[in-house]
């Protein structure tokens, strides 16, 4: 049986199309993909994210042990401030993607996929020392996105005062709506916005008054998908995976130098002689490709797609592959095998989206 999020009779009440995603029934569209993608991109989207987890770590040895679980600085983070990173196995395949919160003195949040929750929990509690305390969270906190150009503005009306002033990957706690809540100043559409952490039973309560302002609205699965990818943000299990490092991902970024991180004995191999790289393909047409359709140059197969789409933004398909190192280089022209044909597109730079306002 599917899990659901608190609000998921909000939902059905909407009349949004659900599926299944991650072992949760999820909206994927209400008025509609384009739409819902426009409405982010230079108004205000509402996403409902319950169905993410997160998990509380406290205690004298926690910066030791997260630093040892995950491949981001930890230890520089300063209270009210995250960092987004990864967590890989001993042969460096990626576990999971996540954020990492500094709330308070010797007190931290991971914010992780809803796909790999369990596996994530067994994980870090197996790689735990005796001085940390793990609290799964997830059960009882609800996590909405407020997503786009206006977004601010938009909640401000909503809850009659200011939001705090939060640099980019900056969160605080804040009392609005007759309930305390995280505001964080991220998200995963490349536009301004906030990620809104409180209690699960005030879940309905709050997506109502939210989108008691006209001018904001529900958003699902399916645009958040074509947003994060017109930015080249990565999806766990397309772009990321515990077949191999992240380092073809993410090219050494979100990786500390320092090292002493579980996997990393992998990671320096891919970063010393990288079999290949993630790129991004931009074509000239709208037929889109698909994960797993297959990248050529010259007959030669040479990668694969992970993540494919038409870019509304953009009015032309892009996708993101996986390809050898020696074909990955700007500028580059491929083929890629959509439905039996032969599709050509070039290698751009990220984010194929130029214009985003995330970081204001």
């Amino acid at each position: 049986m599917l899990k659901t999020t608190p609000l998921h009779g909000e939902h059905v009440a909407l009349g949004a199309r659900m599926a299944e995603f991650g072992g949760w029934d999820m909206p994927i569209q209400y008025e509609g993909i384009l739409a819902e993608h426009e409405q982010t991109r230079t108004k205000t989207g509402l996403f409902d994210i319950c169905h993410m987890g997160e998990f509380e770590l406290t205690g004298p040895t926690v910066v030791a042990d997260l630093e040892r679980l995950l491949t981001m600085n930890v230890s520089t983070l300063a209270v009210g401030q995250c960092r987004y990173g990864f967590m890989l196995n001993d042969q460096g395949g990626v576990i999971d993607d996540l954020t990492c919160y500094r709330l308070g003195n010797e007190r931290y949040m991971l914010v992780v996929n809803a796909s790999t929750l369990e596996s994530d929990s067994v994980w870090i509690r197996q790689h735990l020392s005796s001085g940390t305390v793990f609290t799964d969270l997830s059960d009882g906190i609800a996590k909405l996105d407020v997503q786009g150009p206006t977004s601010r503005t938009e909640i401000e009306k909503v809850i009659g005062k200011k939001l705090p002033e939060l640099g980019y990957f900056r969160a605080e706690s804040f009392q609005c709506l007759n309930t305390e809540m995280l505001v964080s100043r991220t998200g995963y559409t490349g536009d301004w916005g906030y990620e809104l952490y409180f209690p699960a039973r005030d879940a309905v309560r709050i997506w109502r008054a939210l989108l008691a302002n006209p001018n904001i609205k529900p958003i699902g699965l399916g645009a958040r998908d074509t947003l994060r990818l017109e930015m080249g943000y990565s999806l766990y299990g397309h772009e990321l995976s515990l077949d191999q490092t992240p380092v073809a991902t993410s090219r050494g970024m979100f990786i500390r130098k320092e090292g002493g991180f579980i996997g990393e004995a992998a990671v320096r191999r891919d970063v010393a002689n990288p079999p290949e790289f993630l790129v991004a393909l931009e074509f000239d047409s709208k037929r889109a490709a698909r994960a797993h359709d297959k990248v050529f140059c010259q007959s030669a197969e040479i990668g694969a797609v992970t993540s494919g789409s038409v870019s509304p933004s953009l009015g032309k398909a892009v996708a993101l592959a996986f390809v050898k190192a020696a074909h990955a280089a700007i500028g580059s022209i491929l083929d890629v095998e959509i439905r039996g044909k032969l599709f050509p597109a070039k290698v751009v730079e990220l984010p194929f989206y130029k214009n985003g306002t995330a970081r204001g």
